[in-house]
């Protein structure tokens, strides 16, 4: 049996995400909902998938970014 294909990100997500992270640390969180919604399906689950391997969630990159810690 085949693993089905991990979920892709695709390039404008990426670029939403970084919107939403950049707005975070920026404390516009108006700004970073509405890049967050821009973000597809397909893309927001392949986001899930990569933050849960890092150990993390979306809402603690944000929270992250917000506090502007040291990476």
């Amino acid at each position: 049996m085949t693993a089905p294909a991990p979920a892709v990100i695709r390039p404008l997500a990426a670029v939403h995400l970084r919107d939403a992270l950049t707005a975070a640390a920026d404390h516009r969180p108006a700004a970073a909902l509405a890049a967050l919604m821009h973000i597809d399906p397909e893309s927001w689950t392949a986001i899930e998938q990569r933050t849960a391997l890092l150990g993390t969630d979306l809402i603690d990159l944000l929270a992250h970014a917000t506090r502007g810690d040291a990476a």
